[in-house]
């Protein structure tokens, strides 16, 4: 399934739904900021990043997929 999504809709989705809102910083971020500080508690902020960073984890399995089926010289 992974291999059928393209590219391109997986980058649109990561410059719009992953980063969105962009002001004052991008949710996503603010999310793992509170990941790391362990502030992230709440069901509704874990949901924030389970949706703003499904895009960007879907796009990484697509790139670590794509470089594991290369060919080697």
């Amino acid at each position: 399934m992974l291999n059928k999504l393209p590219f391109s809709l997986l980058i649109v989705l990561c410059l719009t739904l992953g980063l969105a809102p962009f002001q004052p910083e991008p949710h996503v971020w603010q999310k793992l900021s509170m990941l790391m500080s362990g502030e992230l508690n709440k069901i509704i902020d874990i949901f924030d990043l389970f949706m703003h960073g499904a895009p960007w984890l879907l796009l990484f399995a697509k790139l670590v997929m794509m470089f594991k089926s290369s060919p080697r010289d």
